[in-house]
């Protein structure tokens, strides 16, 4: 059992020169696509070798106020308009400003236990299998946890 046995071959990708606005679509295409949530995809670059990975996380983190810890004393109003602010900031940012550079990629004959280490260490939700420096699919979390819970639980 291998990551070539979980692995899902049809993934969209990003551009670094792609906007935050772009991505969210994207992650909202790719959802309704694979019938469940896609929170995260692979960057790639014009030769489609991956140089990064942007997730729900990294945009969150961007727009999460620096001292959000007063946020709880400012009235609904006065929330909803610093947020309206952080959330206008991020239309012009670029996925190549807010990816993870440092990707873990694993190859297609990686065995799932293995994935499995990656993922519980790393915490990682997904990883792309890379082969000769291509993409050629990406294990999620889900994938894996379902398949290894058929084989040996039936």
């Amino acid at each position: 059992m291998h990551a070539a046995d979980v692995m899902t071959t049809r993934f969209m990708t990003l551009k670094p020169d792609d906007t935050i606005t772009e991505a969210v679509n994207r992650f909202k295409a790719a959802s309704r696509e694979h019938g469940k949530n896609v929170f995260g995809l692979m960057v790639t670059d014009d030769r489609d070798r991956l140089v990064g990975m942007l997730s729900m996380y990294d945009i969150l983190l961007f727009v999460h106020p620096r001292h959000a810890n007063i946020w709880q004393e400012l009235e609904d109003d006065e929330q909803a308009g610093a947020f309206k602010d952080l959330l206008g900031r991020v239309k012009s940012i670029r996925v190549g400003d807010l990816m993870t550079t440092d990707v873990v990629t694993i190859a297609p004959q990686t065995h799932l236990l293995a994935i499995v280490d990656i993922m519980i260490k790393r915490h990682v939700r997904r990883l792309p299998v890379v082969l000769n420096q291509e993409v050629v699919g990406i294990v999620y979390i889900s994938d894996l946890f379902y398949h290894l819970l058929q084989q040996y639980l039936g």
